[in-house]
């Protein structure tokens, strides 16, 4: 597996998940144009004096890029991760990560070939214990520094082509939303112009891929974060829910008794501050979202436009979409009717 997670190829664009390990944000790996860290185990690049990997260069997909963004080589996206770096850590076997120094997602023990099976459970069947230990796991996250990965602040343009290394550091929580974020930014064309109508993991077949490779990252970071190798993500059933069950205080936070906007103060997340929320402030300044705090989380469940969205889904809607047999047809963008991944996607 490549240095970044995700190595599906789309027939649009390619996706881009957005990572960058710590030890590879500096200026020389950046003019190297070369991502190739030791493994701690032996000190090799990549562990290959283990078999773990090796340094070689990227595989790109010759399609040709759809119709839907008529740019080309104007964003840092655009066959990821070439414009950063050309050569990364080809891991072998069941290694992965940048360094090939973990195990692929579903395997363990010292060489990853013992498999683990993990269960996601109903947020409502979790005890009271492993509410709070989770709860807790999130705060933990949002209040450590990551130790393998910082963020961007920005392009590769403004680090001049490498030589001006432009990274932050961010916790294991935000690290996350700033990924997201990344991913589905504006493309910023120069001067006061943005490109919107681009989206590198909605809105086309990469959709379901990404999130998947996403949340399994997001369950690892988690993992090495508390030393609890078992930690799953669980999932609220929101099938033919009439409202949001999980706002409360007990689980992500109810609401405020007089401002509907804010969450409840006996809430802890009603000290979180949010990232990465104020899209048009960065694009007239051409800038990417540095991860500075920009306020308290806003929420208003149910206050959402009847218009587009007037209920959560019914299971008999999501059967439907479990019927559909075509992944993605058409155009392959959210004009895609009735394909699978566009009818989940909404």
């Amino acid at each position: 597996m490549l240095l970044f997670a995700m190595s599906l190829l789309l027939v649009i664009l390619q996706p881009s998940s957005g990572q960058f390990p710590r030890a590879c944000a500096n200026t020389q790996n950046l003019l190297r144009k070369e991502c190739c860290p030791p493994w701690d185990g032996d000190g090799s690049p990549c562990g290959e004096l283990s078999g773990r990997g090796s340094c070689r260069n990227i595989l790109l997909s010759l399609a040709p890029l759809g119709p839907q963004f008529p740019f080309s080589g104007v964003d840092d996206r655009e066959d990821w991760p070439s414009v950063f770096y050309n050569r990364t850590c080809r891991c072998e076997g069941n290694f992965m990560g940048f360094n090939c120094g973990e195990c692929k997602f579903g395997f363990s023990g010292r060489n990853c070939t013992e498999r683990r099976l993990r269960t996601r459970r109903n947020i409502f069947q979790l005890t009271t214990r492993e509410k709070n230990r989770f709860l807790a796991y999130l705060n933990l996250a949002k209040s450590t520094l990551s130790q393998d990965y910082v963020i961007a602040t920005g392009t590769y343009a403004q680090m001049n082509n490498g030589s001006n290394p432009m990274f932050r550091n961010i916790n294991v929580y935000d690290l996350f939303v700033w990924m997201h974020y990344y991913a589905s930014r504006d493309t910023l064309l120069g001067g006061s112009n943005v490109w919107r109508d681009i989206d590198f993991a909605h809105e086309a077949p990469g959709f379901l891929p990404w999130h998947r490779v996403f949340l399994l990252m997001w369950e690892r970071e988690i993992q090495k974060l508390t030393g609890d190798e078992s930690f799953t993500i669980p999932y609220w059933d929101w099938r033919d829910a009439e409202n949001c069950e999980v706002c409360t205080d007990e689980y992500m936070g109810g609401r405020h008794p007089t401002n509907p906007n804010l969450l409840s103060p006996a809430s802890f997340f009603s000290s979180w501050q949010v990232i990465c929320t104020r899209s048009e402030e960065y694009n007239s300044q051409q800038a990417l979202c540095n991860a500075a705090s920009e306020g308290p989380i806003l929420r208003n469940p149910g206050n959402n436009d009847k218009s587009r969205t007037p209920r959560l889904p019914s299971s008999a809607e999501v059967e439907f979409c479990l019927t559909l047999t075509h992944y993605e047809s058409g155009s392959m963008d959210k004009m895609a009717n009735y394909s699978f991944r566009n009818t989940l996607e909404g």
